[in-house]
């Protein structure tokens, strides 16, 4: 059985071994039972910084131990690989190589049923040379940049692992990516991050390994549509040819609005789902630091800090989304005429801004058409918008935080904060690419974030955008067994389905879906089909 003592507050200076043997004194055990840190986060509220750790330790059955508020028994947690008696004839199909058709694939492959994954776009060092192309010359490939290839979205971004949804998949999601590279204080550390240039390795050797495992993954290889006979899946329809398939677990990110649109005509049942829009917001890294850590700002053990706000002043919620300590913002269109931004963080989270989405939610009447495709056509308005008045180019629309505030143009050029957007910058207002009344939703939330965070309405903070792709605009409904009630076989997965919310949960869902498969199937005899 696992004791967890929780709960011990330290100052920065501790160390892991002191905080062990503070919970074994908490919990009345003796020095032969061996613990380790099992969490760690901080703490700065009421201006006063705090290292907030649990410990855990393995007891045999009637071992005893002291009882207490922050003290308590857990299971061992458990994920069950074991496959089912029914013979899969068809290899299933994987669609989208990002964190959930990733970790689905692996689980598949590992177990023997050797999935073909389909990823529109490129492979890394491919991914690679699109973005710079398009950072460098505009020149945008619309099926390989930040959104699609190998790794997906999550692998040009931090690298954020931590998810509000707590479950033995996320862990066991961590876990996994450990196996494959990452640091184990993933494990540990209640904000988890591996960043870009540390994720693009583990991705390259999760791949590797689904090959080696008879696994197959087809780079630029696009889903065009499916094939059904009698309500059941029986085919996917590629840009490369047609392949026989019974099941298909459909993963492929929420910009890939082409193929929305195409099910939704296939008859694939989805609705409309709500999501936020707005700008990314840029200040110096040190100033966070400051304003969050006061004396203790740099110290090694708390990193650059970071930060989650939310406000409702008006109709629509306002929150920050996606922070990046130490990075950048990131040009991350998918669709030509559009402008979209983003954020990431290396693993060092070293650079001088930080940056944040700061979005304000979308409202059912703002999708007053009800139909399922209402958010999506809405983000692509307000993208193609950005790239009119950026003259037709990818150069994205950037203010100052006091222009904004002030609702009118005074400048033309930064502060002490330069923009980091890759693409360059257009200098205008940005209050235009945001919905009727959301501005000023935004501009009421601000001075109330300054009260949290001293600093945070810096007159030159950067203001940047649109940030539209917080998440999918659509659900691809989805039954208890996980699958399509319009098309038996078919199992919707992941981010872009509706079904998740960043790398971590996004994953998880892949593992589940591929849990589904295995449950119910055997692995491919010989060579399958």
């Amino acid at each position: 059985m696992i004791l967890t003592v929780s709960d011990i507050r330290t100052s920065p200076e501790a160390t892991s071994a002191e905080v062990v043997e503070i919970a074994r004194r908490r919990a009345g055990l003796s020095r032969s039972m061996e613990g380790a840190v099992s969490r760690r986060s901080v703490d700065a509220r009421r201006g006063k910084v705090e290292l907030v750790w649990s410990a855990a330790f393995t007891l045999p059955q009637g071992a005893k131990y002291r009882a207490g508020e922050h003290i308590r028994i857990m299971d061992e947690e458990y994920i069950d690989y074991t496959c089912g008696r029914r013979e899969l004839s068809l290899r299933p199909v994987v669609v989208g190589f990002g964190p959930a058709g990733m970790i689905a694939a692996l689980t598949l492959a590992e177990a023997g049923f050797r999935p073909v994954v389909l990823e529109r776009g490129g492979d890394i060092s491919d991914r690679d040379a699109c973005v710079e192309r398009f950072n460098r010359e505009g020149i945008l490939d619309e099926d390989c940049n930040i959104q699609f290839g190998e790794g997906g979205a999550g692998t040009y971004s931090d690298g954020k692992l931590n998810t509000g949804v707590n479950s033995p998949l996320c862990r066991e999601v961590l876990r996994i990516l450990v196996r494959f590279g990452a640091d184990p204080d993933i494990l540990v550390s209640a904000k988890p991050h591996i960043g870009t240039d540390a994720l693009k390795s583990i991705v390259v050797s999760i791949r590797k390994r689904i090959l080696e495992c008879g696994g197959e993954v087809r780079f630029r290889t696009a889903l065009r549509s499916l094939r059904m006979k009698d309500g059941r899946l029986c085919a996917v329809l590629t840009d490369q040819g047609e392949i026989p398939a019974s099941h298909c677990i459909l993963a492929t990110g929420h910009s890939a609005r082409d193929l929305f649109r195409q099910l939704f005509s296939d008859g694939i049942s989805m609705e409309a789902k709500l999501f936020s829009m707005g700008v990314r917001i840029e200040h110096l890294q040190a100033d966070i630091d400051t304003a969050l850590y006061g004396s203790y700002a740099g110290h090694p053990a708390l990193g650059p800090a970071d930060y989650k706000l939310w406000d409702r002043t008006g109709r629509r919620g306002v929150y920050s989304f996606c922070m990046c300590p130490g990075g950048t913002v990131v040009a991350a269109a998918s669709m030509a005429g559009g402008i979209v931004t983003n954020g990431m963080s290396d693993s060092r989270r070293s650079g001088e801004n930080a940056n944040s989405a700061l979005v304000v939610e979308v409202l059912p009447e703002d999708l007053s058409d009800g139909h399922p495709l209402a958010g999506l056509k809405l983000q692509e308005q307000v993208e193609r918008a950005a790239f009119r008045a950026a003259g037709e180019s990818y150069h994205a629309p950037c203010c100052r935080l006091s222009d904004f505030l002030e609702d009118h143009l005074s400048s033309n050029g930064p502060g002490r904060i330069l923009p980091t957007y890759s693409a360059g910058v257009s200098w205008q207002s940005v209050s235009p690419f945001f919905l009727p009344g959301a501005a000023a939703d935004l501009r009421a939330a601000i001075p109330r974030f300054a009260r949290r965070i001293r600093g945070f309405d810096a007159p030159d903070a950067m203001l940047c955008g649109p940030e539209t792709r917080t998440s999918s605009p659509v659900r691809i409904l989805r039954g208890e067994s996980l699958e399509s009630g319009s098309c038996a076989g078919l199992i919707p997965c992941g981010e872009g389905a509706g079904y998740a919310g960043g790398i971590t949960s996004a994953a998880a869902d892949g593992l589940r879906c591929a849990l589904r498969i295995m449950r119910e199937f055997s692995p491919i005899k010989g060579e399958g089909k």
